[in-house]
């Protein structure tokens, strides 16, 4: 059970005499899954990969709940700071993104949005956010979050056009969305004024604040995703342990998702420990839905 493909890039780089014994492996994490793609497309993974995250009772509620809620969680331990009012920019519309600017926004914050993909960007606008590029973002804003798991999603050219006090937090995974070192090299000092909170002055007097060292905020001054979401998370990657031991041999080398029976199966079983009850089909709608003969 894997979390960002450090496992299998570990074993693949470092043991593959391990690799033998493998019967394959399971992903948690949408950068994992970026990476084992990419790992697939090189010819390098050797054995079969679940891609846990890609299952709707996994990213729908995991990353976008449980990442939105943890992150605001992190970020109000940390700072004390009252989001209402603020200018608050997500950095990326993936699901943990979309998650936090829910959060922001119905904390009273002012979301702005900056992506790199057209289609999550016209999502984001029609959601009701702003969206822009983050150096006009990075002008106005109070609170900076990055979850897009790409590296200096935050530069050198982003900390020239912050304002005095800003504040910025990662929950994309890895600490290399912030771009540290470009923060360093342009800093005349660095202070502590409060736990998790490293406060960057610049030469021109600036004061920058970093959160949490750059890694993840949820987990570095929170206690990440409540159970109560994670239960579907974990299930997922027991069913995928399963699923790749019943057809041991069976799979080929590369990404795989799991059946979608696998997935309703989970949501049931979570909407019944919630006591939620739902509809179902009657015969005749079953009918009417998978003809197209029906309703022309």
């Amino acid at each position: 059970m894997d979390d960002g493909a450090d496992l299998v890039t570990g074993v693949l780089k470092q043991r593959p005499d391990l690799i033998k014994d493998l019967l394959g492996s399971t992903e948690e994490t949408t950068t994992g899954v970026i990476r084992l793609k990419a790992m697939a497309a090189d010819g390098v993974l050797t054995f079969p990969v679940i891609a846990v995250n890609d299952i709707d009772t996994k990213h729908l509620f995991d990353n976008r709940y449980g990442t939105g809620q943890s992150t605001l969680d992190g970020l109000i331990r940390a700072t004390n700071v009252l989001l209402a009012g603020k200018t608050f920019v997500v950095g990326g519309y993936g699901w943990c993104a979309r998650g936090i600017a829910s959060r922001a926004a119905g904390m009273g914050a002012n979301v702005i949005v900056t992506e790199v993909d057209p289609i999550k960007a016209l999502e984001a606008a029609m959601d009701g956010y702003r969206v822009m590029p983050m150096v006009e973002a990075a002008r106005v804003a109070d609170f900076i979050v990055t979850a897009t798991g790409d590296i200096h999603v935050i530069d050198g050219a982003h900390f020239t056009e912050m304002k005095d006090g800003a504040i910025i937090a990662n929950s994309g995974h890895f600490n290399v969305e912030i771009n540290i070192p470009a923060l360093e090299a342009m800093s005349a000092e660095k202070r502590q004024p409060r736990p998790f909170v490293e406060q960057y002055i610049l030469k021109d007097g600036r004061r920058i604040n970093l959160l949490g060292e750059g890694r993840l905020i949820n987990l570095a001054s929170a206690e990440g995703h409540p159970a109560s979401v994670m239960d579907m998370s974990f299930a997922n990657q027991a069913l995928a342990s399963e699923f790749l031991l019943k057809r041991k041999g069976q799979l080929s080398n590369g990404v795989h998702a799991l059946p979608k029976e696998v997935d309703n199966e989970i949501a049931s079983l979570k909407l019944q420990a919630m006591g939620i009850s739902i509809d179902q089909l009657t015969p005749e709608q079953a009918r009417y839905l998978s003809s197209w003969e029906e309703g022309t």
